[in-house]
């Protein structure tokens, strides 16, 4: 018979993870000027093009600040998101659900960019 210790304890994972997750939503509301969020695996391939494309940004919209994983990313993820004043949040890419082959997931940067532009305007 398994000891009950063990239960209680991912009982008790599940429920930090879930007070994770609201801080994290609730942080997003808070911000006070727009922001590009890019949330990447920290593999080394994932890496380099999170690098590249946040160079792209930065160089087309000096003004915005881009942040690169500003909280633990989730495996295998590849998002670049664009957090509003207001609290909304505007979608440029996913490459989560893209693949195989994993050249999918990564977008080149002048598509974002144009994504970019289109939510600015």
């Amino acid at each position: 018979m398994a000891p009950r210790g063990r239960k209680r304890k991912a009982e008790a994972t599940v429920v930090a993870t879930s007070e994770k997750r609201e801080e994290l939503e609730n942080g997003r509301e808070q911000v006070e000027e727009a922001v590009v969020v890019i949330e990447h695996c920290t593999s080394r391939v994932y890496g380099r093009n999170a690098a590249a494309l946040s160079q792209a940004l930065r160089l087309e919209a000096p003004e915005l600040p881009v942040k690169v994983n500003p909280c633990k990313p989730r495996r295998g993820s590849f998002e670049v998101t664009l957090l509003r004043p207001d609290g909304s949040s505007a979608e440029l890419w996913t490459g989560i659900k893209k693949g195989p082959p994993r050249k999918l997931k990564f977008p080149e940067p002048q598509e974002v960019v144009e994504e970019l532009k289109k939510y600015l305007s």
